[in-house]
């Protein structure tokens, strides 16, 4: 049994355990780890109550015991998009192929609805084409934005609390009032090269000192084995 650790990007680090089998002559047990997904409700990784929101996680490094994940993904339950789609108003929805600085390529969907006025009589409150075509057009303009400007890191971090969803709201409210506007859904399509130094940039501290570079040349590193540990199979000696 290997322990999942999150980004340090939630609170709870600890997301569970997952098994594999044992190391048996040239296929290790690791290998068989790798790149396995883990699919997380936010409110299980935030301690909140923001139920609806699934983030996927990717094992890209084992140490020791723990499997170390990094953002794979983010989408709604289905239940949350069939609740907000509803009669009498106008669904908007924007797809959009953005690149963060550290070479992740994302495709990512946003969601909103036309929303009635306070004092409102009509029963519809229905957008125009032109309306329509100029809130997408916003809604593309302020993701490429956000996105663009940060790492992975900082995306994922504005992806929590859908800041970005809070945004595109604001700036559309004098072309139509929106209401229930959300990064439904967000894919990771191409990641860079894989680099243990981001990886464990991402982590933070939760990683034991295992592996990290020692400041001081002369002076060696003490490397803790946990219980049961398996070291790689050597082809030739």
């Amino acid at each position: 049994w290997y322990d999942v650790k999150a980004p340090s990007m939630f609170a709870i680090r600890n997301i569970g355990k997952t098994m594999v089998n044992r190391t048996q002559g040239t296929k290790i047990a690791t290998d068989g780890l790798k790149a396995r997904v883990f699919e997380v409700s936010l409110a299980d990784l935030q301690n909140d109550e923001v139920a609806f929101r699934k983030f996927k996680l990717i094992t890209e490094d084992i140490q020791g015991r723990n499997c170390l994940t990094n953002f794979h993904g983010m989408s709604f339950t289905r239940d949350k998009l069939c609740s907000m789609v509803k009669k009498w108003q106008t669904l908007i929805e924007a797809v959009v192929d953005v690149r963060t600085t550290d070479a992740y390529l994302l495709r990512v969907f946003c969601i909103g609805f036309t929303k009635r006025a306070p004092n409102q009589v009509k029963k519809t409150s229905y957008a125009q084409s032109q309306q329509v075509k100029r809130i997408r057009a916003k809604m593309v303009e302020i993701i490429t934005r956000e996105v663009t400007s940060g790492d992975l890191k900082s995306f994922v971090a504005k992806l929590i609390p859908d800041t970005i969803g809070k945004d595109i709201e604001k700036h559309c409210q004098a072309i139509y009032p929106l209401q229930d506007v959300y990064l439904r859904k967000v894919k990771v399509l191409k990641k860079p090269r894989f680099d243990i130094g981001k990886l464990m940039e991402v982590h933070g501290d939760s990683v034991s000192s295992k592996g990290a570079a020692t400041t001081d040349s002369n002076i060696g590193e003490s490397v803790t084995r946990v219980d049961g540990y398996e070291p790689p199979v050597v082809e030739s000696v």
